[in-house]
């Protein structure tokens, strides 16, 4: 073996076992042997710096060479694409295509994945155009990139047509289109293709069973999933040492609402990932499981196996958010300033997030003051939470300064100002910034944008207005816009508008719950008890249920929640009895009478109003005055619910906040309400 022979053979296994400073003392020794200039060994000098992570080396041995073939240029182009650089290593093909220098399989399928990576069609179509003009289509690496690449870029469609022309398929193959529609949401045929591919004969890869067990977590599809984990014991699979699989398995199970399930994989697996930990212990908070969310977070932070990174921070963070759990979210808070991941900006902006949704919008907006790592997402959070909390003016300040501090808004930031203007009841301000909207050729309109404008001619009694230019949409309407639009007739006693909306929204979405009770509001709110009574029997023999209404109050660092006529709490006696003292004092201070239309037209006028004061949120207002927040100075009381407050507890609350001097701060389904000296910030709207 000549010394050119042991030079290439030393700087492949440099190549091979990443072997950088072997790899650097072997290219001083080709340098010194006169042979700078050999194309086999300079192309394996760019394999071995693009594989150790040294890119700019790869490119100056490429720069310099004066001979280049087709090796050069992919091994090039894998350099790129391995460090995660799609628009580098297509540049890199664009540029080969004026060298006069002919792609192999290779260079057409690294460049596909490339267009996959990066998820543009349009440059992945061109290289499949150019496959099949040179005849590399069929080839299998190239045939099953082509595939992959239309899955990654959302062509599902086009993915599916060439798997089924496809005259070859392998692992790959049957692996790429799973992936493919269990990423678009399509698991029922993601297990179908698993399913047919064991008939064929294919034996299903750790790729495999990961893909098939997400497909399996997005369907909620416990009956498979539990045959697949089944089936890979008995092929003895062993998931203690398998941790992507043990990682999905975990997710899934999870996702079902199997969380024992869940625990016992976990405790299985020997190197547990972050995919492991990150499914369960989200899986625990959305249970609200706080406490063993919290216990296996403090296991995770002590691992020296993992550095938690910033999806765990900021999915952990949405889940305190949305059950506004600030106590928890400010714990994690302090910890992102420890960590290198921390300072991601998706992680600042779950912090944001997560201080909005609990109220403090004091805090958020100190945080977003101070930090200067601020994209379009941070700026919308906050247009978003302001919107929330009522403050339209500050929204469109927000959105007026972002402008000038160049930052362009996109669709979801005029959806957040819309809603801004709309919530705070600003109609001027709301219909000039929907006419930019309308004018800026940038930014697709959507449907949801023009239910801010209907929601806003709503709230100001021009309902026929709303109706109207529901009508002249180019879009086509949504079940959401018809809602907002029946929401307004509800308020303003429009039955006949309302009517007309309601019976559209049975025909086209029957089977949802909210469509009846709103119906079936607008009707007993106007008096119409026949028609009230004809769309309740109607919810009843459909077998349809009501979402549970919960109510939720942190004290002490402890969350309590309460659904409706809740007698669970050991308290329950005193809370009723504080309620019922509440009641008496707003009586004989304010006037305060039962919103009686809001509880069941067909039982006593005594017993609705019994049933009126065990709602969700009296009974966590009750629990907050029983454990004495008043006594201890705390003059702002959180309340947050799941479902939208009703016009009873909204009057109760409004009365309570002024005979006892206290700021309720209520989160509902829709907006905060600030109750201060018997108003709300909601212009009793909501």
């Amino acid at each position: 073996m000549n010394e050119r022979q042991r030079s290439a053979n030393l700087l492949r296994n440099c190549s091979k076992n990443l072997l950088l400073d072997q790899g650097l003392q072997a290219h001083g020794l080709v340098m010194r042997m006169g042979l700078g200039f050999d194309l086999m060994l300079n192309n394996d000098l760019i394999d071995m710096y693009s594989k150790c992570g040294r890119i700019g080396n790869a490119r100056e041995v490429f720069d310099r060479m004066p001979e280049r073939n087709v090796v050069s240029w992919t091994a090039l182009m894998c350099g790129y694409l391995n460090r995660g650089n799609a628009k580098g290593c297509l540049s890199l093909f664009s540029e080969m295509g004026f060298s006069g220098i002919k792609p192999n399989e290779y260079t057409f399928s690294t460049n596909l994945k490339a267009s996959g990576m990066l998820g543009v069609a349009e440059n992945g179509t061109q290289i499949h155009g150019m496959c099949a003009k040179s005849g590399h289509e069929w080839v299998a690496v190239v045939s099953n990139a082509i595939l992959d690449m239309y899955a990654k870029c959302g062509r599902v469609g086009e993915a599916s047509r060439m798997f089924g022309v496809m005259p070859a398929k392998n692992i790959i193959t049957w692996n790429a289109m799973i992936a493919g529609y269990t990423v678009e949401g399509n698991g029922e045929r993601a297990l179908v293709l698993f399913r047919k591919m064991q008939e064929l004969g294919e034996v299903p890869d750790e790729y495999t069973i990961t893909s098939t067990l997400k497909a399996c977590s997005g369907l909620g599809a416990i009956g498979q999933g539990s045959q697949i984990h089944s089936a890979l014991i008995t092929r003895g699979f062993l998931c203690s040492v398998r941790t992507t699989i043990a990682g999905a398995l975990v997710d899934m199970y999870v996702k079902c609402r199997h969380l024992t399930e869940a625990q016992r994989v976990f405790d299985q697996v020997e190197q547990k990932n972050l995919i492991s930990w990150s499914a369960l212990i989200l899986g625990y908070a959305q249970e609200c499981n706080l406490t063993q969310a919290m216990d296996l977070f403090g296991k995770l932070r002590a691992s020296l196996c993992h550095q938690v990174d910033g999806f765990v921070l900021s999915s952990l963070m949405g889940v305190f958010a949305d059950f506004a759990l600030v106590e928890q979210g400010r714990q994690i808070h302090a910890f992102t300033t420890k960590i290198p991941s921390g300072s991601d900006i998706s992680v600042f902006n779950s912090i944001l997030d997560m201080y909005l949704k609990c109220g403090l919008t004091d805090e958020a907006e100190r945080l977003f003051n101070e930090t200067p790592l601020r994209n379009v997402i941070s700026w919308t959070i906050m247009i978003t939470g302001y919107g929330k909390h009522g403050l339209g003016k500050k929204a469109m300040h927000l959105f007026n300064q972002m402008q000038l501090e160049e930052i362009e808004p996109d669709g979801v930031t005029y959806l957040a100002v819309l809603s801004a203007c709309s919530h705070s009841g600003l109609i001027q301000e709301c219909q000039y910034y929907f006419s930019r909207l309308c004018h800026d050729k940038r930014i697709k309109k959507t449907v949801e944008h023009y239910a801010c404008m209907v929601d806003l001619l709503g709230r100001a009694g021009r309902v026929k207005e709303a109706k109207n230019l529901i009508d002249s949409m180019l879009l086509k309407p949504n079940i959401g816009i018809w809602q907002t639009l029946l929401s307004a007739c509800r308020v303003h006693g429009e039955v006949e508008i309302g009517g007309q909306v309601g019976e559209m929204l049975l025909r086209l979405d029957g089977d949802n719950p909210v469509n009846y009770v709103m119906l079936s509001n607008l009707y007993a709110e106007a008096g119409y008890w026949k028609e009230c009574e004809r769309i309740r029997k109607l919810f009843k023999m459909k077998g349809l249920k009501k979402d549970a209404g919960r109510s939720w109050v942190e004290i002490d660092k402890e969350v309590y929640f309460f659904y409706n006529r809740d007698e669970t709490h050991p308290l329950t006696e005193k809370i009723h009895q504080v309620l019922k003292e509440m009641e008496n004092r707003i009586k004989s201070e304010l006037g305060y009478i039962h919103g009686v239309r809001f509880a069941l037209h067909d039982v006593e006028e005594e017993s609705k109003e019994e049933s009126l004061r065990f709602h969700s949120e009296k009974l966590a207002i009750g629990l907050a005055l029983v454990c004495g927040e008043l006594k201890k100075g705390n003059r702002t009381i959180r309340i947050f619910k799941n479902l939208r407050v009703c016009g009873d507890c909204h009057a109760f609350i409004k009365g309570l906040s002024k005979v006892l001097k206290v700021v309720f701060l209520v989160r509902d389904a829709n907006r905060f309400h600030k109750f201060e000296d018997g108003l709300c910030s909601c212009g009793d709207y909501w």
